[in-house]
């Protein structure tokens, strides 16, 4: 028999060493890379619709001068009692900063329409600058509010100005996180009796 005919004589070695079992998750190549496309692709699937609630105050909020500097927050605090009697409304005092953007979350929170008409019938809202840490601490004293737990802290206080409400544990410092239905909880809880 001729060598070139002999099958002995013509092994043809594997690719791949069969001798290995190959494990049960093993896909072809042109198959892992077709996943890693339509893994890489899949934000990209997701529909546009507009963030509510949470998810939008997640993202960056619009600064505004929410807390301006050179603002006597004891008169504000005074007006915004005086305002609030008449009204048989509270007063939310808000400790913040315009650096702090868990501040502007909770005050884009406030606009919300599923929270505003809440708010704006049952309280009276005042922001009081704490500046870098370092401004009325006074008034947060007063207050009962622990600025070293976070900001946005807030106290209520009753028309008289009586202390109602003072966070303690740093409720709202994470106020991007915060459905709408957290915020309306509190807010309901702490408003006021009808008359």
């Amino acid at each position: 028999m001729h060598p070139a005919r002999d099958p002995s004589a013509t092994r043809t070695i594997p690719l791949i060493d069969t001798a290995i079992p190959r494990p049960r998750y093993w896909l072809p190549m042109n198959t892992l890379s077709i996943a890693l496309v339509l893994i890489l692709l899949h934000p990209f699937a997701l529909p546009s619709a507009p963030p509510s609630g949470a998810a939008a105050r997640r993202e960056a909020p619009q600064k505004k001068d929410l807390y301006p500097a050179g603002v006597d927050a004891k008169k504000e605090i005074d007006e915004a009692l005086h305002s609030a009697s008449p009204a048989h409304k509270r007063v939310l005092v808000v400790f913040g900063a315009n650096w702090c953007g868990d501040c502007h979350a909770l005050d884009d929170a406030f606009h919300n329409a599923e929270i505003a008409p809440t708010l704006n019938k049952y309280f009276v809202v005042v922001h009081v600058d704490i500046g870098q840490g370092d401004k009325n601490l006074d008034l947060a004293q007063k207050y009962d509010v622990p600025l070293k737990r976070g900001i946005p802290a807030i106290a209520v206080l009753d028309s008289a100005g009586k202390l109602l409400f003072s966070q303690k544990n740093g409720e709202f410092e994470a106020a991007r996180s915060l459905a709408n239905a957290d915020i309306l909880a509190f807010l309901n809880k702490w408003k006021p009796a009808s008359p």
